[in-house]
């Protein structure tokens, strides 16, 4: 049973949805924001189910040596049943929250309507737009930048959006602060770090399609060491410094330096290939674990 469980919830993209809404929550809770609506939650955990899954469902050959893309047409059926179930379940909490706060949906300042729109633009462009004459502009494409245009998304939807919800759904002004600026660039380097990690799962694909990801460019071991782990540290060492700083107490920075530590232990072991379920798992499941770390430190540093 836990064997078909653990794949469906990986493979399926249930976790990146798990993932989002812990870094989401985290995001809130570090700047001191109340929680948004269970509405917001299922919206974005949905809408990254959903914007995953199209990413691969195209992908169907029985004969692949790629285990996601096997698993992907052994259950075709229900992965596109799923599919018009959770896009269904995004639209209706999109339209609820926009119908019951619309009043405060147009009280919104340009930058912020400039946030929600740059962040989905950039996603659907990474993997291109389904029309022929726009289907060259996929940032999927770009080699090297392609982590940290990840990561940029992610970052602002986890970090941004929360709070530009909150002001729609509560009417209380959000402004970007010094603390919300520092969170956005610690998850976007967090995150791009990762999509570092995860290209050596897919080097020898993008090798084939001349895609100059740095493990292309430099190969594996210099990646590690010299692009991975530095960037991994200039995280951690920035971390403690605003940390310090700020005058955190020992247990939230004990807690907030755990996904630094674990990210530099995974990416030293990033030497010896790895399953895609190890990727999934261990590398995406970093982004979860800085979630709860985050959430516990801040817990724990309320009075």
């Amino acid at each position: 049973m836990l064997k078909k469980v653990i794949p469906a919830v990986f493979f399926a993209n249930y976790f990146y949805g798990i993932c989002a809404v812990g870094l989401s929550i985290e995001a809130s809770l570090q700047q001191r924001y109340p929680l948004n609506s269970l509405a917001w939650y299922v919206f974005l955990f949905s809408a990254l189910v959903v914007y995953y899954t199209y990413a691969y469902i195209s992908e169907t050959s029985v004969h692949s040596p790629n285990k996601r893309t096997n698993w992907y047409s052994k259950h075709r059926k229900a992965i596109n049943g799923s599919m018009g179930i959770f896009a269904t379940t995004a639209c209706v909490c999109a339209a609820y929250i926009v119908y019951k706060h619309s009043g405060n949906i147009w009280q919104m300042k340009a930058w912020q309507w400039a946030a929600i729109c740059v962040f989905p633009a950039v996603a659907m462009l990474y993997y291109g737009l389904p029309y022929k004459h726009l289907a060259l502009y996929n940032l999927r494409r770009t080699g090297w930048p392609k982590p940290f245009l990840i990561g940029f998304v992610w970052a602002g939807c986890v970090t941004i959006y929360p709070l530009v919800v909150n002001q729609v759904e509560t009417g209380q002004h959000y402004t970007l602060s010094y603390m919300g600026l520092l969170l956005f660039t610690k998850n976007f380097m967090f995150i791009s770090v990762l999509g570092i990690m995860f290209d050596i799962k897919d080097y020898a694909s993008d090798y084939n399609q001349q895609l100059k990801t740095f493990v292309v460019r430099v190969g594996l071991r210099k990646t590690i060491f010299y692009i991975i782990i530095p960037l991994s540290t200039l995280g951690f060492v920035s971390f403690l410094a605003f940390a310090f700083s700020n005058h955190f107490n020992t247990v939230r920075v004990c807690f907030n330096a755990i996904p630094f530590i674990l990210l530099l232990v995974v990416a030293y072991s990033m030497h010896r290939r790895k399953s895609i379920l190890y990727y999934l798992m261990v590398i995406d499941g970093l982004m979860l674990v800085k979630a709860v770390c985050g959430i516990l430190g801040m817990l724990f540093a309320m009075p």
